[in-house]
């Protein structure tokens, strides 16, 4: 499931509101040891785009 998240939030990463539905779906249906791993790769591939979305949701999820 984390390599399909990957996939998804790629494809929809052209608009900051489908892309936050789409990651905080993904914060649903993945197991502990993803989401740290999903964490570190949102954050390499887009802080520099959208750190306020993702400093948002993963905060809200911890």
């Amino acid at each position: 499931m984390l390599e399909y998240a990957k996939t998804i939030l790629l494809k929809v990463s052209f608009d900051k509101i489908l892309f936050e539905k789409e990651l905080r779906k993904a914060l649903r249906m993945l197991v502990p040891m993803e989401l740290s791993e999903l964490k570190s790769w949102c954050y390499q591939q887009f802080s520099k785009v959208y750190s306020r979305i993702l400093n948002r949701v993963f905060v809200q999820t911890a």
